[in-house]
């Protein structure tokens, strides 16, 4: 089967588990200091295994897209409204605290108000 036929998910299905336990391209990868870097080794590994991914299609793609991710320090956008996820929990997480409690506290007042 010619992997080149396959969708783009599953031939990065394939780096990912041709680079499981592959100590030295693994070594590369845990010493890039970018994602650029990373990026480089990768498309290497892609090429040699004969998988022709692309940049675009690595960065697209979990979960080297989080590899990348995660090298860079940033974050993953979501799907929908592009906030990048830290940015997105992290308000949520404040408007939920907040609205939460100011709702528990006026449905209190309304039924100490009224009786329940």
């Amino acid at each position: 089967m010619d992997p080149k036929t396959l969708t783009v998910k599953d031939r990065v299905s394939m780096l990912v588990k041709a680079l499981d336990g592959a100590e030295e391209t693994n070594k590369a990868l845990s010493n890039c200091n970018d994602s650029e870097t990373m990026l480089n080794i990768l498309v290497s590994s892609s090429d040699k295994l004969g998988l022709d991914l692309t940049r675009e299609d690595l960065i697209s793609t979990a979960p080297i897209r989080d590899w990348i991710w995660y090298k860079d320090g940033g974050a993953v956008v979501t799907v929908g409204d592009g906030i990048p996820r830290y940015q997105q929990d992290k308000n949520q997480a404040n408007l939920r605290y907040i609205g939460g409690g100011l709702l528990i506290a006026l449905l209190f007042i309304v039924g100490m108000l009224t009786g329940f």
